[in-house]
């Protein structure tokens, strides 16, 4: 049996494009994924960033779940030491009241922006340190064993919304298998600890309620075109997208200079965070997926479609899927 495919979503807000037509496209995405047989969405916060536009990941499930009718929907993730437990707890608790059975809660430690974002979140870099509490904080509302007396996530209590730990380091997996929680590794842009932190995971990993055994998500990064060579001019324009992004800060570059920025040591590492990307025909990629799976020793992958093209993201989504076994 094939292992399930699901997809994170940034909310990309593309060349000559407004915010609100992102999350249009967002629910396109969505739509797309529930009809081909994807099992999630997930969509990541992030803060301070021009073309990402899921700063608010409660806020964007609640549309897409909306427009959409089966298809799990979650956040990839939220960042906890943004945010009180209980704000979440009652986020995620409305969603899950609406939603029933549809709703995940991934759930990362870092910030997800830039010190000078976090300051105008009114959080603290220490915010971080307190993470393995607040993830049992948030587990004991969403349970009905909240572990503050007297207080009450409504609504929330009771739910149950299943939590996941992202990261991309030895110390989320050693959480997630402590609280015999699911996995997410973030492969897509984190490449180095994947397989230490996946072997960690698995070794270490305690039952819980939620979960029995471990669960293991990897993501990676996809672009499938029934064209090799349009497969290669997509990846092209996306890895010189995405340095631009990095290092450009808003300045717009000829082609010439882009040539000798794409050149330079930064933009290596940079694409450097791309290492795991399967790009090319549709037999092509799902080799390599297939290949990724048993490298990081995977139960799910979660794909980051990419490309500077709404229609090629959802071409790659359909071909891959049509593919799959």
């Amino acid at each position: 049996m094939a292992l399930p495919l699901s997809v994170i979503d940034f909310a990309t807000v593309r060349e000559n494009q407004s915010v609100g037509e992102s999350f249009t496209d967002s629910v396109t995405l969505a739509r797309h994924a529930e009809r081909l047989g994807y099992t999630r969405v997930w969509y990541a916060e992030h803060h301070n960033m021009p073309t990402i536009a899921s700063s608010a990941p409660a806020v964007l499930i609640a549309h897409v779940a909306a427009h959409t009718e089966r298809i799990r929907l979650g956040s990839g993730g939220v960042m906890l030491p943004n945010h009180s437990p209980l704000t979440i707890a009652e986020q995620f608790g409305t969603l899950a009241e609406l939603h029933p059975g549809r709703i995940d809660l991934g759930l990362g430690r870092a910030p997800g922006t830039d010190p000078r974002t976090l300051r105008a979140l009114r959080r603290s870099p220490e915010s971080a340190e307190s993470f393995p509490q607040d993830v049992k904080e948030l587990r004991g509302y969403l349970t009905g064993n909240s572990l503050i007396p007297g207080v009450q996530a409504m609504p929330g209590e009771g739910t149950n919304v299943p939590l996941t730990i992202l990261g991309s380091s030895l110390f989320g997996a050693q959480l997630a298998a402590a609280y015999g929680l699911p996995y997410a590794f973030a492969s897509h842009f984190a490449p180095d600890a994947l397989v230490d932190a996946v072997a960690a995971y698995r070794s270490q990993f305690q039952p819980s309620e939620q979960l029995a055994e471990p669960y293991v998500i990897a993501a990676v990064n996809v672009i499938v075109s029934e064209d090799a060579q349009d497969a290669a001019r997509q990846l092209e324009a996306t890895q010189r997208a995405r340095v631009k992004m990095m290092l450009g800060r808003g300045r717009e570059f000829t082609d010439e200079e882009m040539d000798m920025v794409m050149a330079s040591p930064a933009a290596s590492q940079i694409l450097h965070m791309l290492s795991y990307m399967g790009a090319g025909t549709p037999d092509t990629v799902t080799d390599y997926l297939h290949r990724f799976a048993e490298h990081a020793d995977a139960d799910e992958l979660m794909i980051s479609p990419l490309s500077t093209r709404k229609q090629d993201v959802l071409q790659s989504m359909q071909l891959l899927a049509d593919n799959w076994s």
